[in-house]
């Protein structure tokens, strides 16, 4: 069974934009947006009613030992099932509650259907909210939207400091060689990707000096006008820091005809192009999610 971990594909973002900066030029960009794309814009832009982020909500809030099966690619909720029953369970006997579900839903096509493991265990945001307002003033400091260290530290590491299976390490989960591209420092004795204001500089940096920038290149290559205060904009920007820029200039390329707004970025979460795949396509939707709950779980409780 094959779950969806959206945590490691950081590695591959900060690695892919590090490798890019060798080969191409952009201008940095150092203002400061004041815009706050928080979660009541999102609800504004009926971003909630999303099956997409409805599911991911469910998938925050569900046990580790459930899981919901669903249709991969419009995230249609089927069932919520016993996880280890599910994953144990012999395939026959798998295909034919499938076959129910496909009648009882009308799914009259053979769409891929998967199944998800609850998440509650790592998307504690109770845990990360003291990290929120500091990892957003040092973005700022160094000329970056506070808004992205909010996106990063809600989904990537709320839970705890963690090293991803790929060895991706600290809040806001750097590779070594990203890391060291900023001047921090690691070695056998020191690892400064765990010093919070030091990994904060650097994934602000990787956002200003190659996210933002190839950003409104490959966009503007499209013909798409950019704006950086705009939610949309700021999400097509995580996409290149978890994806890396060259699998989201093939995955937009791979849109014929891609909206200038919102709608690019749902095209997005049904476009495969190079490694630009599920988890790729997941990370916008995650931090939509992500944003919802933690004003649903923290910000109101904190009256903010």
């Amino acid at each position: 069974m094959k779950f969806l971990k959206p945590l490691k594909n950081l590695t591959l973002a900060a690695l892919s934009c590090t490798l890019l900066m060798a080969f191409m030029e952009g201008p940095a960009v150092t203002n400061v947006s004041s815009s706050n794309n928080s979660a009541a814009e999102m609800y504004e832009m009926n971003l909630d009613k999303l099956p997409h982020v409805i599911f991911w909500r469910k998938i925050m809030n569900l046990h580790k030992d459930s899981c919901i099966v669903n249709v991969h690619g419009e995230r249609k909720i089927l069932a919520t099932m016993y996880a280890p029953e599910w994953s144990n369970m012999q395939l026959s006997s798998k295909d034919r509650i499938l076959d129910s579900f496909r009648r009882m839903h009308g799914i009259l096509d053979t769409p891929r259907i998967v199944s998800t493991m609850g998440k509650s265990f790592f998307y504690t945001f109770e845990k990360i909210s003291p990290k929120i307002p500091m990892g957003m003033k040092e973005f700022e400091k160094n000329g970056v939207d506070g808004w992205y260290a909010k996106a990063i530290l809600l989904i990537e590491s709320p839970n705890q400091l963690q090293k991803s299976t790929a060895g991706a390490y600290g809040p806001f989960q750097l590779m070594k060689g990203v890391a060291r591209n900023y001047g921090l420092k690691i070695n056998r004795k020191v690892d400064e990707r765990a010093n919070f204001k030091r990994s904060a500089y650097a994934a602000s940096q990787l956002i200003k000096t190659v996210c933002i920038p190839y950003a409104e290149q490959m966009l503007q290559a499209r013909g798409i006008s950019t704006n950086h205060e705009e939610l949309w904009f700021k999400l097509f920007v995580m996409h290149i820091y978890n994806a890396g820029a060259g699998n989201v200039r093939m995955a937009l390329n791979a849109i014929p005809q891609p909206g200038n707004d919102i709608e690019l970025i749902k095209q997005l979460w049904n476009t495969n192009a190079g490694r630009f795949q599920s988890a790729s396509q997941n990370y916008s939707q995650l931090i939509i999610a992500a944003f919802l709950e933690y004003e649903e779980r923290v910000e109101k409780k904190a009256g903010r």
